[in-house]
């Protein structure tokens, strides 16, 4: 039985509407409708048909998604991987999107993160500042082995900025 809209706009017309603030994902723009309380048959068309404008494309928001968390906060492959996975794209999606981040990616995130956070905790003791950097650097999903190396190599860095 076909849901009865709650408002005047078409499923188009509020796809749209969700679009303009940022990209989205099928799976995203599907709860959104859903949630609008559309017909399915609705929300299929209206999908459907931004995906054929190419308006709604989950690789190319992968894609994004990934090129974007890593120039404004970097995180681990694995931590990357997940988001991607909670976003709803499916795996031929996230994998094609992961191709770019290798294990210098990797290092290179980690090691961003490092410097960054040695530098804020400058102020600290030696062994409270690698606690401190070493665990932002975990929550941000690099392993231990990762995060020590990232660390070592900025402490190095800031040892010689200073001769």
């Amino acid at each position: 039985m076909k849901k009865q809209p709650t408002n005047k706009l078409s499923p188009m017309e509020h796809a749209l509407k969700y679009l303009t603030a940022k990209d989205r994902t099928v799976s995203e723009m599907q709860a959104y409708l859903d949630g609008k309380e559309f017909g399915e048959a609705d929300v299929d068309a209206a999908i459907e048909r931004l995906k054929e404008l190419g308006i709604l494309d989950d690789r190319r928001y992968a894609q994004r998604f990934v090129e974007t968390r890593l120039a404004s906060k970097p995180v681990s492959r694995a931590h990357l991987r997940e988001q991607l996975i909670g976003h709803g794209l499916n795996r031929e999606d996230v994998d094609a999107a992961m191709e770019s981040v290798d294990a210098d990616a990797e290092r290179d995130n980690a090691l961003s993160v490092a410097r960054k956070y040695y530098r804020q905790f400058r102020s600290l003791e030696p062994e409270k500042r690698r606690e401190r950097v070493l665990s932002r650097l975990t929550a941000r999903g690099f392993s231990y082995d990762v995060s020590r190396k990232a660390f070592e190599t900025a402490a190095e860095e800031d040892e010689w900025s200073e001769l």
